[in-house]
């Protein structure tokens, strides 16, 4: 099988074998798969005398079941999440903990998006919002865009930012929702929203390492309230604007809870539902249910699929500078 790797900043492709299935795991023909524009392009910026494999967020059907791996069975279109296990490759080889069943009227090339959506939607979860709170969604990529889709379906008040005039115009297009074009823009919406008091809280989804958008942030949030770092930002806060606002600071990291834990992944053993309601997978199977009931949609943001065979195509389109390209889906042979 073929796999998808960055190389001393090159697109390569690595040659291995099948992976044996083995217990708690299945084995999984993949079918899509969706590049991670920010996260994996930073990858192949960084992949200097080293050889890193991209992607983490697919969608696949079972070829084998390992034990003790019900209700899964093979032949079942499944969603897959989360690196070492999830990739760019033709098979994958994942613990039943990061799969999630596909509901019948959701197409595979949707399902894939799968493990953005649970990042997404654990970003959400972060901020602990109560219905009918604002919140300010700054960064209309990929994943901006569906956290502010997901916070528009829960009834929030949603503030989204973007000044890539092409990201605000799609997410207009079809939710409704007015996009903030520029820092004043902006303030203007948050005045008018919350009667001059602030935002409940505040994601930021931009990338960019160090960034404006950290202490403007503690501009638009109000007093004591929230800001999610969920993007690739450096969480520098001016001292006199937090102790002024007594904002909490919080870091979003990935799908939720069980990421990065070997319990969790590596041995797939689950966390028990009455202790921890939410988990990656779940959080992953709750965007397929979005999905599912129409909710929300991604279609919107590929203009159709690229050949696995293609994909270097598809990392130099992403490359160019101010493209308007949020990402590309992947589809396999």
């Amino acid at each position: 099988m073929k796999s998808v790797a960055a190389k001393e900043g090159k697109i390569t492709m690595i040659e291995s074998e099948i992976p044996k299935v083995q217990e708690h795991y299945l084995l999984v023909k993949t079918s899509h798969s969706v590049i991670s524009t920010g996260t994996e392009l930073s990858v192949i910026r960084s992949s200097q005398n080293r050889t890193a494999y991209l992607g983490y967020s697919a969608a696949g059907t079972i070829v084998e079941c390992g034990g003790d791996t019900k209700p899964f069975t093979k032949g079942q279109l499944v969603a897959c999440y989360g690196v070492p296990y999830v990739r760019h490759s033709e098979y994958l080889l994942v613990p039943k903990t990061l799969c999630s069943p596909v509901p019948d009227n959701v197409q595979a090339k949707e399902a894939a998006f799968a493990g953005v959506g649970a990042i997404a939607i654990h970003a959400l979860r972060m901020a602990n919002l109560q219905f009918g709170e604002s919140v300010v969604i700054a960064g209309l990529g990929v994943l901006g865009q569906i956290i502010a889709q997901i916070s528009h379906a829960s009834a929030y008040d949603v503030i989204p930012y973007e000044v890539n005039e092409s990201r605000a115009q799609l997410f207009q297009s079809f939710t409704g929702v007015e996009v903030a074009t520029s820092n004043e823009h902006l303030n203007r919406r948050i005045e008018e929203k919350t009667n001059g008091l602030g935002a409940d809280a505040v994601l930021l989804c931009a990338g960019g390492g160090h960034s404006p958008l950290t202490n403007e942030s503690l501009e638009w949030v109000r007093d004591k309230g929230k800001i999610v770092i969920v993007g690739d930002v450096e969480p520098h806060f001016k001292r006199s604007l937090m102790f002024g606002k007594e904002a909490q600071i919080l870091i979003s990291r990935a799908g939720g809870p069980g990421r990065y834990d070997p319990v969790y992944e590596k041995a797939a053993v689950d966390y028990p539902y009455a202790y921890v309601r939410w988990t990656e997978g779940r959080n992953m199977g709750e965007f397929l249910r979005l999905l599912s009931e129409k909710r929300i949609q991604v279609n919107a943001y590929f203009q159709e699929s690229v050949l696995f065979d293609n994909i270097s195509e598809a990392y130099s389109e992403l490359q160019q500078e101010n493209t308007s390209v949020l990402t590309k889906v992947i589809e396999y042979n």
